[in-house]
């Protein structure tokens, strides 16, 4: 939510599509080209938490955190939101305009989820943990953490979530994950 930075993400954007013009530039026929989409917010990705398969959208940008989970009446039981930040950092959420109840898990910039709070439809009271020290974190249908056991100290797969992110068109050195 607050503290991404869009600009550093819109322009690591443009170097990963300047790179990929100037190799498929590079004498090569139209027909040899290949054509490379990048995945968007609205994308899931199959990425575990502690054994257990979630299928995360994943939010970058500014705008995409800004939205969340807005609207959304459509998740299914394993789907989720997954808030990736540069910077460890105090983590705020809310639920304006959200009418799905769901829970928020924050983990540390390991991988390693800290603190889980439940979040009710429409209410904008601040959820903040109590950690300054976090970088990702997941959305998911209230209830779902609980009823899959998942606690403080499961771990998010890091490796999963750096495909993700090229897929999506980010570094993800820039975030503190090994491609």
């Amino acid at each position: 939510m607050k503290n991404a930075n869009p600009v550093s993400s819109f322009l690591r954007l443009l170097a990963v599509l300047a790179a990929f013009g100037a190799v498929t530039g590079c004498g090569r026929g139209d027909a040899a080209r290949e054509q490379v989409v990048l995945k968007t917010v609205a994308d899931f990705f199959p990425i575990m938490v502690d054994g257990q398969r979630v299928q995360m959208q994943i939010a970058v940008r500014l705008d995409e955190m800004q939205h969340g989970l807005m609207d959304r009446r459509d998740l299914k039981p394993d789907q989720g939101m997954l808030f990736v930040y540069e910077r460890p950092q105090q983590q705020s959420f809310w639920m304006r305009h959200t009418p799905t109840a769901l829970d928020v898990g924050f983990f540390n910039a390991s991988g390693e989820l800290e603190e889980i709070y439940p979040m009710y439809p429409f209410d904008e009271t601040p959820v903040r943990s109590r950690s300054e020290a976090l970088k990702f974190a997941l959305e998911m249908n209230q209830g779902w953490f609980s009823a899959h056991q998942v606690k403080p100290g499961a771990k998010l797969d890091l490796k999963a979530l750096a495909a993700a992110l090229t897929e999506r068109g980010f570094d993800p050195r820039s975030y503190g994950l090994e491609k």
